[in-house]
């Protein structure tokens, strides 16, 4: 049980990082924001592994939902993570300022 409620946040925890340190990057079409898409940086934040290019490139996709998460309650403490930061800055997408 408890193996299956770390394995939830980790996924939370993930699609949170993806969505606060995601690049800049132009969209032509609207970006559909939901924190599962962000579920293959799950391993880089928590651990010590390096985040994929899966990972990079969904970071970069959910980029203009990344405030919506940081803002959430239950995304909040996974995005704002030192290894959330970590995977972003190796991803090159900088954190964001989010406004209230």
């Amino acid at each position: 049980m408890k193996s299956v409620c770390y394995y939830n946040v980790a996924i939370l925890c993930v699609v949170a990082f993806v969505l606060v340190f995601g690049g800049s990057q132009v969209c032509t079409e609207a970006v559909t924001c939901s924190p599962l898409e962000l579920a293959p940086c799950a391993t880089a934040i928590t651990s010590s592994s390096p985040p994929s290019a899966i990972c990079c490139g969904k970071l970069k996709e959910q980029r203009p939902c990344l405030c919506k998460y940081v803002k959430d309650p239950n995304l909040q403490k996974l995005v704002n993570s030192p290894n959330a930061k970590k995977v972003a800055s190796t991803c090159g997408s900088p954190f964001p300022s989010c406004s209230s």
